[in-house]
């Protein structure tokens, strides 16, 4: 597992190589497999690989999801805000989990943040997604994991420009 934390980048720029099919399966698997408080699984996962709805979810925000001009697959991780209060964790665990387990077999990744992002000034990101996906008003939408075969490999973060003043022991 450190292996892959020292060498995770986030991508943003991907092949037109698609993404197999066992693969986008065990990224199911992950998704499902991905812990929540009490066990009460709020999150829903859609998998987006069509390229016209790629580019129109590429519209959600006006910076930061340029990722998803070139990615072979989105997975949009939202929740039902009513099933559980910490659904935020809960999809911020799965997001992470996704992005490790796309890591593990050779795709890159990036989060796109959706959540208190604006698409327009009058539109929120979310509201905009949930109207071009159909999803339910009651459900929350946290992130997008882009994904797909990196463009360029990106090397991981030298330990030396790991921020080692940030861990503490015993007390602040």
């Amino acid at each position: 597992m450190i292996e892959l934390l020292r060498f995770r980048r986030s991508i943003r720029k991907f092949t037109e190589q698609a993404i197999e099919y066992e693969k986008v399966e065990i990224l199911k698997e992950a998704a499902l497999r991905s812990p929540s408080s009490k066990n009460i699984n709020p999150w829903e996962f859609i998998f987006v690989d069509d390229r016209d709805i790629l580019q129109k979810l590429k519209k959600c925000k006006p910076h930061g999801s340029t990722p998803l001009d070139t990615a072979r697959l989105a997975i949009v991780v939202c929740a039902d805000e009513n099933k559980n209060d910490v659904w935020i964790e809960d999809c911020s665990i799965a997001s992470i989990l996704l992005q490790l387990t796309a890591q593990s077999f050779g795709l890159g990744t990036c989060w796109i943040q959706i959540r208190k992002r604006h698409h327009s000034e009058s539109v929120t990101s979310e509201q905009y997604i949930q109207q071009l996906l159909g999803i339910p008003e009651n459900y929350r939408i946290l992130s997008i994991v882009a994904a797909g075969y990196p463009h360029v490999k990106r090397e991981g973060k030298p330990a030396s420009e790991l921020q080692n003043e940030k861990i503490k022991i015993n007390r602040f």
